[in-house]
């Protein structure tokens, strides 16, 4: 293996930290930036640092913002008797680009996990809670990642939330747009049949 130079090898392991990066991919990653002008890096460390001190979590749903409020809580044209629960504000970036959705969101900031210590209390569960005191909304819409984590807290926000008079729903999960049944697996795919709908 060649030895790189101090400076390199430090650049490609902290790119390597990045989610979905291995050293590999980091490598590439870093000889790109290397190719660059130092104008140009010098403009992408900016912009690092930059998000790194202007954002933060709204202070309403705990979405990411520059302001106290949020595009999203601060749009009045949004409905406000729908609130849609995701894990983190990646999921409302998501939800935001299929142009559908015109409720407000509550980020919990995670997933319950009993195996790794994750708690009701690590998450923004109380906040949600209290914000469904006024009564002004009348549903909430869980959109928390279909995975046993997820799952788990879909499930104990359904069973916090039973009794009040505020409609619970889970967004659908089955097979995507455009994939063959025999590529689907059986998990989705009895997912799909029990979620079904009639036309």
């Amino acid at each position: 293996m060649i030895p790189l130079s101090p400076s390199l090898d430090r650049l490609i392991t902290e790119i390597a930290k990045l989610p979905g990066l291995g050293r590999k991919s980091a490598a590439r990653l870093a000889l790109f930036i290397l190719r660059q002008s130092e104008d140009d890096a010098r403009r992408l460390a900016d912009a690092i640092l930059d998000v790194k001190q202007r954002i933060h979590l709204c202070s309403v749903c705990a979405n990411l913002t520059e302001d106290d409020l949020c595009s999203v809580c601060s749009d009045h044209k949004r409905d406000r008797g729908l609130i849609c629960v995701v894990e983190t504000p990646g999921d409302v970036l998501t939800l935001e680009k299929t142009n559908v959705y015109r409720g407000l969101y509550h980020v919990l900031g995670g997933a319950l996990s009993p195996l790794d210590g994750i708690s009701p209390q690590d998450l923004r569960t109380s906040e949600l809670f209290d914000r469904l005191k006024d009564g002004s909304v009348r549903e909430v819409i869980l959109a928390t990642n279909p995975t046993p984590e997820g799952d788990v807290t879909a499930l104990f926000l359904a069973r916090e939330l039973n009794g009040r008079k505020i409609a619970v729903s889970r967004i659908a999960r089955g097979v995507p747009i455009g994939a063959e049944l025999e590529n689907v697996d059986e998990v989705t795919l009895a997912r799909a049949l029990e979620g079904r709908t009639s036309v």
